[in-house]
C-alpha cells in the first residue's frame, strides 16, 4: 500500500517529536476532498443567505436579521472551523504554532456560543409570533433584535477571550513537540462555562420551543372543535 509518509516522525531532529499517522494516498485525498468540500458548500450557501438578507429590502425582518447572524457564525464555521480542524485530525503533525492552536480553540468556542445565542433569540422571536402574535410588531422590533444581535456577538468575543485566557495554558508539556493539545487548568471554570454557554441556551430554547408545540396544539384542538359543528350542521 502506497503510503503518504515517508518520515516516521514530524521532526526527526527533536527526541519528543510527534509520530507520523500513516495512510494511503487515496484515502488520505478522499478524506481531504471530502471535508473541503463540506466547508467549501458551507461557505457558499451561507453566502447566499447573507448576501440575500442583505440585498432585498423586502427580506429585513426581525427574523431575517436572525438568520443572518447565524449564516455569518455558519460562514466562520467553512473558512475557519472546518478547515483547521480537517487538518488537526488528518495530520499528526501541527505546524501552525501553539498561538494558532489556541486561537483555533478561542474561534471554535467563539461560534459554538454565538450559534447558541442566535438560536435563543430566535425561539424567543418564535415564541413571541405564536403566543402572542397581536404585539410581535410592538415587541419585536428590527431595532431590537439588531441591538440583541450586536450584545450577543459582543458579549461572546469578550467572554470567549477571557476563558481563553484564564484557563487555557499553551505553556505545558505536550504529551509530544508541536502538538495542538489544549490543556485548561481550572476545572471547575470549564464546568462553569459548560452550564453558561451550553446548558443555559439550551434549556431556554427547549422550554420555549415546549411552549409553542402547547399553544400550537390548543389552538389546533379549537378549530377542530370549531369546525365540527359546522360540519355537522351542513
Amino acid at each position: 500500500m502506497e503510503e503518504h509518509e515517508d518520515a516516521q516522525y514530524c521532526f526527526p531532529g527533536h527526541n519528543s517529536s510527534c509520530r507520523k499517522v500513516l495512510l494511503s494516498t487515496s484515502i488520505y485525498i478522499t478524506l481531504y476532498i471530502f471535508f473541503l468540500s463540506i466547508a467549501a458548500v458551507t461557505v457558499f450557501l451561507n453566502i447566499l443567505v447573507v448576501i440575500s438578507v442583505s440585498h432585498f429590502k423586502q427580506l429585513h425582518t426581525p427574523t431575517n436579521l436572525l438568520i443572518l447572524s447565524l449564516a455569518l457564525a455558519d460562514v466562520l464555521v467553512g473558512l475557519i472551523v472546518i478547515p483547521v480542524g480537517t487538518v488537526a485530525i488528518m495530520e499528526s503533525c501541527w505546524f501552525l504554532g501553539k498561538y494558532f492552536c489556541v486561537f483555533y480553540a478561542y474561534i471554535s468556542y467563539l461560534i459554538l456560543s454565538i450559534s447558541l445565542g442566535n438560536l435563543v433569540l430566535i425561539s424567543i422571536d418564535r415564541y413571541v409570533a405564536v403566543c402572542d402574535p397581536l404585539f410581535y410588531h410592538s415587541k419585536i422590533t428590527i431595532t431590537r433584535i439588531t441591538c440583541s444581535i450586536s450584545i450577543i456577538w459582543f458579549c461572546c468575543i469578550i467572554y470567549n477571550a477571557a476563558f481563553i485566557k484564564i484557563t487555557v495554558n499553551v505553556e505545558v508539556p505536550k504529551r509530544c513537540f508541536e502538538e495542538c493539545f489544549i490543556v485548561q487548568e481550572f476545572k471547575w471554570i470549564s464546568i462553569i462555562d459548560l452550564v453558561i454557554t451550553m446548558i443555559v441556551p439550551c434549556s431556554i430554547i427547549i422550554t420555549l420551543y415546549l411552549k409553542i408545540f402547547l399553544v400550537a396544539r390548543s389552538q389546533a384542538r379549537k378549530e377542530t372543535k370549531v369546525q365540527i359543528p359546522a360540519v355537522t350542521e351542513a
